[in-house]
């Protein structure tokens, strides 16, 4: 029996379970525990039948097992199976199913009748009865065990999360109220480095301003220092101009004083008088001062121990003139006396031989013979000759005091700054033009800042005449050749184009007398008849050499046509005459002019004293008297007219007598001209003059 229960229990749903010892490690263990009691879909009939079988047994013996099997009938019978588990356990087979649909039609009584061969005897039902009442005892008690615990494990985890939540709150406390220490901390550095860093900056600014006061205060030392500097070297300059204009006029009144020396123009018919001495004295003394003062060119300025020395020259000068003069008088005095008493001897002789015709009959007059007549001069007068000739001598002298400048092929450095100097002289000249004053002038201030020294701007570079030594000396000569090409060349096709050109030059003749003579030097060479002066033909002269000293321009061996020769030599005395009149209206009124109406009325004086050449004359002294008659008349009155009067009656017949009848065109032009201003007794304006007006423009 006892194997028999074992062999049931083995067979049993339960006996087919799987233990294990370590279920508390396993979590499908704890779900099967958990999980509700699952019973077999045949222990409602196992129960029937069970019941069955038992009151059959029991009703003899009138125990009461009915009464406590209908409990557990009924109990087996109400634990119905839910419908999840019936689908959770697949049937044995599919036939199961229908099988106890079947036996649901059957009786109990058939059915126990069917079933009581396979039942086991009672007390294996009892024993699986107390068995499933027991595990159904142990269910209940592991599922309020289960309950119990999941309510511990529920109390725990609230705990644990009650716990963590408390913690997590301290946590996140503790990290906020780091968070604001930190924040506060930092909060607190930034603050300190702030006003530390503000200090500084309040520091660095006082400092800053410290700083810039002390450069302010220098700034404006080194401005006035700068201003100081500038007015020094203005002052120097001005007064080295000064002194350098002071030693042109001294050099020019020792040659004026030189020509007096001159034993072989005035004083020749004193033979017995030997004024060599003074005039090699005179000489040396012209030497030395030319010397400074193209040593004083060289350095700069002369200084005042210059000044002194040409002026102590100056009064030697005058002093041997004045000894020359008391020779020559005292020498006059003595042929004068020698001469009254030659003079009474041929009286006397005279006397005697009136005497003697009276005393024979006259012999008869020779009839036929012709009646000379005084000629005009051929030659120009000696004075003006010399005059001619310093000026020359003066431009030779230049060209030679920037021999450096000129001859410098090989040196790049020297090179450079003579195109640059050159460039400041000529291109200035080029842009003279009667537009405005205002341009005028700025065109004056170019030249007259690059003469004085001062800085000037040319073509985006900065030139000045105190880069080089003989920069001066250069400046000067290509500056007054400009003025005399822009003369041939500007004027002599725009006639009107000859006052702008005049007024600049002659004021910056007036500031500059080395300009003034150059420029005379290179206009004589240019038109000798300037001078006027007609070359004369020189032994071994050659044709082409003649004709240059003429004035024309000869080109390979040929020379210009003889209209184009008329144009510029009338280009450059329309500009000479407009020098001669006019003045630069900003500058020194006070003085004189540097070469005024008093050259072109000695001009014209020695004009009209040389014999006329054909086309030539006419044409001069037309241009000339369009230009500067009418200043001529309005300085010499009387005087002019007189000598227009002359022009008229006894020149201009001249002139017709060389004049062949195909040049009789400028001849024409003169004779209307004269003649009309002659009828007016007025001399008109010349036309492009520069009126007042201009200068306001």
């Amino acid at each position: 029996l006892r194997f028999e229960t074992l062999e049931a229990l083995r067979l049993s749903s339960k006996g087919r379970l799987s233990y294990c010892s370590r279920w508390q490690e396993d979590e499908a263990a704890l779900e099967g525990c958990v999980a509700p009691v699952e019973l077999s879909p045949y222990c409602g009939w196992v129960l029937d039948s069970l019941s069955g079988q038992l009151a059959q047994e029991i009703t003899p013996t009138g125990t009461s097992t009915p009464k406590q099997s209908t409990p557990l009938r009924k109990r087996a019978s109400a634990e119905k199976i839910p419908p999840g588990s019936h689908r959770s356990f697949s049937p044995p087979s599919s036939t199961e199913p229908s099988e106890t649909k079947e036996n649901d039609h059957l009786s109990p009584l058939e059915i126990n009748q069917e079933v009581v061969p396979a039942v086991l005897s009672s007390k294996v039902a009892k024993v699986e009865g107390c068995i499933r009442m027991y595990e159904e005892m142990h269910r209940l008690k592991a599922k309020e065990r289960l309950r119990q615990r999941q309510e511990e494990q529920e109390q725990m985890v609230r705990a644990a999360y009650a716990q963590a939540s408390e913690q997590l709150k301290r946590f996140d406390e503790l990290r906020e109220l780091k968070r604001h220490q930190e924040f506060q901390e930092l909060q607190e550095v930034m603050e300190k480095s702030s006003k530390e860093a503000q200090g500084q900056q309040e520091k660095l600014k006082e400092e800053h301003r410290h700083r810039a006061k002390i450069l302010n205060l220098k700034l404006r030392e080194a401005e006035q220092q700068r201003q100081r500097q500038e007015e020094l070297e203005r002052l120097r300059k001005e007064e080295g101009q000064e002194r350098l204009r002071r030693l042109y006029s001294i050099q020019e009144e020792l040659l004026q004083l030189n020509q007096q020396i001159d034993p072989n123009y005035r004083h020749k018919d004193l033979p017995r008088i030997d004024l060599s001495a003074y005039s090699n004295r005179g000489n040396q003394i012209c030497g030395l001062v030319s010397g400074l003062i193209r040593t004083t060119s060289e350095r700069g300025f002369p200084t005042q121990a210059d000044v002194a020395s040409t002026e102590r020259a100056l009064q030697e000068m005058r002093g041997l003139i004045s000894s020359m003069q008391q020779e020559i008088a005292a020498a006059l005095e003595e042929k004068k006396r020698k001469d009254e008493e030659e003079e009474k001897q041929k009286q006397k002789e005279l006397e005697k031989k009136e005497q003697m015709k009276s005393q024979t009959p006259a012999p008869a007059q020779q009839s036929g013979g012709k009646q000379q007549k005084e000629g005009l001069q051929v030659k120009t007068e000696e004075s003006i000759m010399q005059w001619y000739q310093q000026l020359q001598d003066a431009a030779e002298q230049c060209v030679a005091a920037f021999s450096e400048i000129g001859n410098c092929k090989g040196n790049t450095e020297v090179k450079k700054i003579k195109t640059n100097l050159q460039k400041a002289a000529t291109i200035p000249v080029s842009q003279i033009s009667s537009i405005s004053g205002s341009k005028l002038r700025e065109v004056f201030d170019k030249i007259n800042n690059l003469l004085s020294g001062k800085p000037v701007q040319t073509e985006g570079q900065t030139v000045s005449v105190t880069q080089h030594p003989q920069g001066l000396e250069f400046v000067c000569y290509k500056l007054a050749e400009k003025f005399v090409k822009h003369g041939e060349g500007e004027v002599s096709f725009h006639r009107d184009s000859a006052f702008p050109i005049a007024v600049v030059l002659s004021g910056i003749w007036e500031l500059h007398p080395r300009v003034g003579d150059i420029f005379l030097a290179h206009l004589h060479k240019k038109c000798p008849y300037s001078v006027p002066f007609y070359p004369a033909r020189k032994e071994g002269t050659s044709m082409e050499e003649y004709q240059r000293m003429l004035g024309y321009e000869v080109h390979d061996s040929k020379v210009e046509e003889q209209d184009h020769f008329l144009k510029r030599m009338s280009g450059m005395i329309r500009l000479y005459a407009a020098i001669i009149q006019l003045r630069w209206p900003y500058g020194n009124k006070q003085g004189a002019h540097p070469h005024g109406l008093s050259y072109g009325w000695r001009w014209l004086a020695q004009m009209l004293n040389l014999e006329p050449l054909a086309d030539v004359t006419a044409m001069l002294l037309l241009d000339f008297l369009e230009v500067c008659g009418n200043a001529l008349m309005k300085q010499y009155g009387i005087q002019f007219w007189k000598t227009m009067f002359f022009i008229q009656k006894s020149y201009i017949p001249r002139i017709e007598a060389v004049t062949s009848s195909g040049q009789m065109g400028c001849l024409s032009r003169l004779k209307n001209f004269v003649q009309k201003c002659l009828q007016a007794e007025e001399i008109p304006l010349p036309k492009g003059i520069l009126t007042p007006s201009f200068w306001r423009t």
